[in-house]
């Protein structure tokens, strides 16, 4: 299946930091420039266009004078409270030049576990792009504890293309997409990501960053699941945000999309952090695979002190998380019914994805 000559209308395209600080002492505006010309001539042509930038802990890290990533988490919010306003400087001086304007906005995990922040969020970036703006988004560094010590801003890209119901999600760093196993050629097409996929991957080893190619992996799983293409280029290429729209399988590495969710169930599956776990026998597996709801009969056992209307993660009897979706009662009510045969459903099909 070739992704050439497709239309894609609405495109989020991710920034890694490595693309514009190869270290701590050095930054290059030219890639700025660049990408933001790139996204000037999408956005002229019609297109909508999100940029995904990571760089404010890089670049407040290159202000003061940081030789390496701090360790005490005070340092790092103050490396990103510094960073992440040069990082809009830089954006909007060079969208403005272009005739656009940069808009930032920045979000936490909150903005994506709360359904009506959601929303909110999708209604405000869609507003900008209906005025003709262009969003600059970045984790909120300076107050997001959780993404400073575990997060990365290639899973967040992937959110927001969930999000907007992106057509495309392009994730620039500084490798040419996925290696095989001999390090040297470029996988150019996945079809499925599997744990043989998985293991091609390896960590980042840069100083100012967090993340590397496994992330990235797991940002292209939330994308294709959802039923978006991802592709990981090398953004030091020339023009590679044109040619990854024009041809994204000879651009990097393309990972191909399955059929695609609506978006509240994008949501459930993606959009939200779990607050407990069910786990089932495998009559209920079999029941939720045939789109049936969840019954309190074929539940073994329960973990987590979650409410009637969380999001909680439903595995089967050989510990695989396969299903999320919403609970209709309470864990304290769960626990006194489970195994038992109750009048009312646990999760209605409506509000369960299977993973």
């Amino acid at each position: 299946m070739k992704e050439s000559g497709k239309n894609y209308k609405r495109i989020v395209i991710k920034i890694g930091s490595s693309l514009f600080c190869s270290s701590a002492q050095k930054i290059d505006f030219d890639i700025f420039n660049a990408i933001a010309g790139q996204v000037a001539e999408l956005a002229k042509s019609g297109k909508d266009v999100i940029v995904v930038s990571s760089g404010a802990i890089a670049l407040g890290m290159h202000l003061l004078g940081l030789k390496s990533r701090p360790r005490e988490l005070a340092f790092l919010q103050a490396a990103a409270a510094v960073g992440q306003n040069e990082l809009m400087d830089i954006y909007r001086d060079f969208f403005k030049a272009r005739g656009y304007h940069g808009a930032q906005v920045l979000l936490t995990r909150e903005d994506f576990n709360d359904r009506s922040r959601y929303l909110n969020a999708k209604n405000t970036l869609n507003a900008l792009l209906n005025l003709g703006s262009i969003p600059v988004i970045n984790e909120n560094d300076t107050v997001s504890t959780d993404e400073i010590k575990f997060g990365d801003n290639d899973r967040l890209s992937a959110l927001v293309a969930t999000l907007v119901s992106a057509d495309i999600l392009i994730i620039l760093s500084d490798v040419d997409g996925l290696l095989d196993k001999d390090r040297k050629t470029v996988i150019r097409l996945v079809d499925e990501i599997t744990p043989e996929i998985k293991r091609l991957a390896c960590p980042t080893d840069k100083k100012a960053c967090v993340g590397g190619m496994i992330t990235k992996l797991e940002a292209a799983k939330i994308a294709v699941d959802s039923g978006i293409p991802c592709v990981i280029a090398n953004g030091l290429k020339k023009d590679i945000i044109i040619s990854a729209i024009q041809a994204p399988e000879e651009s990097g590495t393309l990972f191909l999309s399955k059929r695609g969710l609506d978006a509240r169930k994008r949501w459930i599956a993606f959009g939200t952090k779990t607050k407990g776990k069910i786990v089932i026998d495998d009559g209920a597996r079999n029941a939720l695979k045939n789109k049936k709801s969840l019954l309190s009969v074929g539940i073994t056992s329960i973990e987590g002190n979650f409410n009637a209307g969380d999001i909680v993660s439903v595995y089967d009897a050989d510990g695989n998380e396969f299903a999320r979706g919403k609970a209709d009662i309470s864990a304290k009510q769960l626990k006194e019914i489970k195994g038992m045969r109750y009048h009312k459903e646990i999760m209605h099909c409506d509000n369960i994805v299977i993973l």
